[in-house]
């Protein structure tokens, strides 16, 4: 098993709607997640966020407060993430998503109501983006291909 890779994550809301994205390649999973991607050493969480947001979407975005710690594996493979998920919002009125870096083949601003008909991860995802509770731990989980 190797050591965890860190990740952080956004969790951006424009009204009532949570932006997620789908970053496998040629659409061969339908597996959605929060933009964001891993830390690299030397910058801060919230300047990871905002360059791996930045990369993803094109969004230039403020960060807040950390709402959900989640990790996964794959055993097959010795792979462990951790997660940081931040709460975000935008920094300009405009919206316009693009992928600068290749990485994201699609986008998507879904309700809560979406989430219950898409698989998505982390599994406590609405909860924690709609939630009241301060911050959630979302424990060990094998990772889903």
């Amino acid at each position: 098993m190797t050591r965890p890779r860190l990740a952080v994550r956004a969790a951006i809301l424009k009204g009532d709607r949570l932006l997620l994205v789908n970053a496998y390649p040629g659409q061969q999973s339908d597996l959605w997640c929060l933009p964001g991607g891993g830390v690299e050493p030397g910058q801060s969480l919230p300047e990871n966020l905002m360059r791996e947001v930045a990369e993803e979407t094109g969004l230039a975005i403020r960060i807040g407060a950390p709402i959900l710690v989640n990790e996964f594996h794959d055993p097959d493979r010795g792979f462990h993430q951790v997660e940081i998920i931040f709460r975000a919002s935008l920094d300009n009125t405009t919206i316009t998503l693009e992928d600068p870096e290749k990485v994201v083949n699609r986008f998507r601003w879904a309700t809560r109501a979406d989430l219950r008909t898409l698989r998505h991860k982390p599994g406590m995802l609405a909860r924690a983006v709609w939630g009241q509770h301060a911050a959630w731990y979302d424990p060990l989980e094998r990772i889903v291909r």
